[in-house]
């Protein structure tokens, strides 16, 4: 093997114009964690450079997250206060939430921060009306019935009091919690 064909430590200039191309071409499209644009990058490089370096790999990574976050294009605690508001309105627990985004690589500080507002209560009344469950109900009532229901609660990360709660609503009372909670939103957030 010649000196030519070692792979450096550092990546070349054309490295460093793709992850700066490639960074844009996929902010643009989509929010994206820290974690996800690394991970992103990484594996595309490894596609596109034939031979390149686990250095090179961690090198075009961290130019393209620290140029993501000098442009400002790159923002974890604005992801995870979008996500959450984006779960909850789709009838997700906090505690769903947080796995979701500790998966996405969100420090749990900034998770902690984004579910401060978030409201189970009103997240389990939309998964209920979803399926069709508690108050939403439109089938009668029996055992079986009554532990899958209250069983699809915990396991979408509900505590056992508030899918209760949720359970034994009327369906006034827990249209009244939607609705409650939806005027609580920012009116930009609403689609």
């Amino acid at each position: 093997m010649t000196d030519e064909t070692v792979p450096s430590d550092i990546p070349t200039s054309r490295m460093l114009s793709w992850a700066r191309n490639s960074t844009v071409y996929r902010l643009e499209r989509r929010m994206m964690t820290e974690k996800q644009l690394f991970d992103a990058i990484t594996r595309k490089a490894k596609e596109k450079f034939e031979g390149i370096s686990a250095a090179q790999l961690k090198a075009v990574a961290d130019f393209a997250v620290k140029f993501a976050y000098d442009n400002k294009v790159l923002d974890d605690h604005a992801y995870a206060e979008v996500s959450t508001r984006a779960a909850v309105r789709g009838g997700k627990s906090k505690r769903a939430i947080a796995q979701k985004l500790a998966a996405k690589g969100v420090s749990s500080d900034k998770v902690e921060v984004a579910l401060e507002d978030a409201d189970d209560l009103y997240a389990a009344a939309i998964f209920a009306r979803k399926r069709a469950f508690g108050p939403f109900r439109r089938v009668e009532l029996d055992e079986k019935r009554k532990a899958k229901e209250l069983s699809a609660f915990a396991r979408n990360g509900f505590s056992f009091d508030i899918g209760r709660k949720v359970f034994e609503m009327s369906f006034e009372d827990a249209e009244e919690v939607i609705l409650a909670g939806r005027s609580l939103a920012p009116q930009h957030q609403r689609s």
